[in-house]
């Protein structure tokens, strides 16, 4: 587990020797939960080096038991009162030591969830991507994945939106700077550091492009190995809200923060033999293997009943809207980004793109699901339909599920899911759905009061 991502990532022996020489004083362990962001401790370097490394460090279960308002709920089996809420176990991962530039001597370790016999903590993000990709593995193939994430920025601080119940903000942009050079300068300060610190942080970044609603951006990185993938962009979330707050700003990575265009969280996929041979393309026919078809065709097949693992919040279903770039039409394309499958590139780039997750979704979730139902395609030889030429929006075809009550009850009954994940994976995300959709109906938003107030 020593061995190094890339030559911007430290060793566990280089990490030490930082933390002895002072370079490094603050050691952030962090794992990523079940809403996609990055929990943890910050540790003092000294104690980590002499304690840590060697000894581990643990945190309560409930961590994966708690709404977003990191409240304890019921439902959960694997943690509750009755259980007593005991901890787990931080397995940090050598290969994700990475320094954070944006913060003073600090660096950070990702880790896996085990119990305190060392097995798997299964409803672990990591764990449940790691077993697909293990699957995989068992058939000599790797997984190559790429996210592109969106989100708004606001000239604000995270306080002052928060007294402002998040109405009105000013976004940082006044206009549609789709790949507006002029609006992206605009906001160069931020983007720029964002880029550079992902970059130093062992990102291999790309660069950044305005979008569509106000104030929209995206900062685009290489595809890698899945894992890595879904490890930087957990990573990313977070710095890129800590740089904008250090800036007197605030950014947001929701589905749908208002009624102009979602943010989108598109998923690149593709197979690899493990020598790095190719699996979805057929090089003497000049064409897309027939396992490259069974896997699109296992992910068309199996995307309504896995939705709530591209879109895991109320507000996601808010995005799927009818020409609003985010799908409402199971069907698969070249090119197309009307459909809910997109696919591009020939020869070793020969991908598919996923255009159902929004910004919000949970990465290691949503690859998981997209190798679960490509997988189970090419398991049963399912065939590809004809692609679709045109317009999905206005085609006859499957309906994405456009509530969480829906996409939650065809996830808990999905054989699919419950032969991939496992029973206490399905009833883990059931529950989590089931909680949202408790709070969700109970809430009294600002739309009854401005509809009902006065007038009814």
């Amino acid at each position: 587990m020593s061995t190094k991502r890339n030559d911007r990532h430290l060793t566990m022996a280089e990490l030490v020797a930082r933390i002895d020489d002072g370079s490094i004083d603050t050691v952030v362990v962090a794992f990523t939960d079940m809403q996609g962001r990055l929990q943890g401790k910050r540790l003092h370097g000294r104690y980590f080096a002499d304690i840590v490394v060697d000894h581990g460090t643990e945190g309560c279960n409930y961590l994966l038991a708690v709404d977003v308002d990191m409240n304890t709920v019921g439902g959960y089996a694997m943690s509750s009162w009755e259980r007593g809420y005991g901890d787990m176990e931080f397995a940090l991962d050598e290969r994700t030591i990475r320094v954070l530039d944006h913060l003073p001597a600090t660096a950070m370790v990702q880790c896996d969830l085990v119990w305190l016999d060392h097995s798997p903590v299964v409803q672990s993000p990591r764990t449940i991507l790691q077993a697909q990709l293990d699957r995989c593995a068992e058939r000599g193939w790797t997984a190559l994945a790429g996210t592109e994430l969106e989100f708004i920025a606001f000239d604000t601080t995270y306080e002052a939106a928060a007294d402002a119940a998040y109405r009105d903000l000013r976004p940082v942009n006044q206009y549609n700077v789709d790949y507006s050079i002029l609006g992206t300068t605009r906001v160069e300060p931020l983007l720029r550091a964002i880029r550079n610190t992902m970059y130093a942080a062992g990102l291999d970044v790309e660069g950044a492009k305005g979008e569509c609603n106000f104030g929209q951006h995206e900062i685009g990185f290489l595809y890698a190995d899945a894992l890595t993938t879904c490890d930087n962009h957990a990573v990313y979330k977070t710095v890129a809200k800590e740089i904008a707050a250090q800036q007197g700003k605030a950014l947001t990575f929701m589905a749908k923060y208002n009624e102009r265009e979602g943010s989108s969280c598109h998923v690149h996929l593709s197979l690899r033999g493990q020598d790095d041979s190719l699996v979805f393309w057929d090089a003497e026919r000049g064409e897309r293997s027939a396992l490259y078809d069974h896997f699109v065709a296992g992910i068309l097949a199996t995307a309504a009943e896995l939705t709530l693992l591209y879109a895991p919040n109320i507000n996601s279903y808010k995005r799927f809207a009818h020409g609003s770039f985010a799908p409402t039409a199971v069907a698969w394309g070249h090119d197309n980004r009307t459909c809910a499958v997109r696919l591009v590139g020939k020869g070793p780039a020969a991908r598919l793109e996923n255009r159902l997750p929004g910004a919000d979704v949970n990465p290691y979730l949503a690859v998981a699901a997209m190798l679960a139902g490509g997988l189970h395609g090419i398991e049963h030889e399912l065939p590809l339909e004809p692609e679709l030429v045109g317009n999905a929006y206005d085609a006859d075809k499957p309906q994405v599920p456009h509530t969480m009550w829906e996409a939650r009850t065809l996830f808990a009954s999905s054989e699919v899911a419950r032969a991939a994940f496992g029973d206490e994976v399905v009833d883990h995300y059931t529950n989590m759905a089931d909680v949202e959709l408790r709070t969700y109906d109970a809430a009294v938003t600002d739309w009854e009061l401005k509809r009902g107030f006065e007038r009814l």
